[in-house]
């Protein structure tokens, strides 16, 4: 089985749609994964989302299902009084913390309990885990049962951080570290595969992580979305 993430395009957050960038972006995408054949499609109910996969699906004749936890995650913490993202924190707020780095301790930190990270966490795993079910794959401690060994592929359009998210659960990983370390920038491309290298049981494996070839092939630059400053100097958010 094959299960394709991808991030929208370029965002216009005020909106909830894209930028003019983030159309092109979203075009050059659709020519890309119109060659691939998947069984089902997938969306968050966000429109940028939304946005992203219109012109794929409208190529394919096909309609995607909204899933609500493919929404971009919505965990959040209290920080200095104010309610800010679970997983937009400064480097110094938690890499000093052993637990930030474990699969199932991140979220038991004294800052990750003073709101909703945990839950919102458990509403992507719960989400995820459902709908490799459908698909025959049950999640059992940190492999997959398999029900039905197939060769389907699926595609997710969603948002970097509830993709991150997916892919910790998956690997049994800390989401910190792919929050913080790892970009999937505006309408990248994330494949994972299945290996059933024992009789009954599987992992999964990612072939690609956040690729932009449809963009490169066009010459179309990179959007900046979801990075921060390279150096402290530069004028880009820090």
């Amino acid at each position: 089985m094959k299960i394709i993430i991808v991030r929208h395009g370029d965002p216009d957050y005020e909106k909830d749609s894209l930028t003019d960038k983030g159309f092109r972006e979203a075009e050059l995408l659709s020519q890309r994964l119109v060659k691939i054949k998947a069984d089902a499609y997938y969306c968050s109910p966000l429109g940028r989302a939304k946005d992203t996969a219109r012109p794929t699906l409208e190529k394919l004749g096909k309609t995607a299902q909204t899933l609500d936890w493919l929404r971009e995650f919505e965990g959040r913490v209290i920080l200095d009084g104010k309610r800010v993202q679970c997983w937009d924190r400064l480097p110094d707020e938690w890499t000093g913390v052993p637990e930030y780095y474990t699969y199932d301790k991140w979220y038991n930190t004294p800052l990750m309990q003073t709101d909703n990270a945990q839950a919102e966490y458990e509403k992507v795993r719960k989400g995820i885990d459902e709908l490799l079910l459908l698909y025959g794959y049950e999640h059992s401690g940190r492999q997959y049962k398999v029900l039905r060994s197939n060769h389907d592929t699926i595609m997710l359009f969603c948002h970097f951080a509830v993709e991150a998210a997916m892919l910790s659960h998956i690997f049994s990983c800390s989401p910190m570290v792919l929050w913080h370390n790892f970009i999937a920038l505006p309408t990248s491309v994330t494949t994972l595969v299945s290996e059933e290298r024992t009789d009954g049981t599987a992992t999964f494996r990612c072939m690609g992580f956040g690729d932009l070839s449809h963009l490169y092939a066009a010459d179309e630059e990179p959007a900046f979305a979801g990075r921060f400053c390279e150096c402290f100097s530069d004028p880009d958010r820090h």
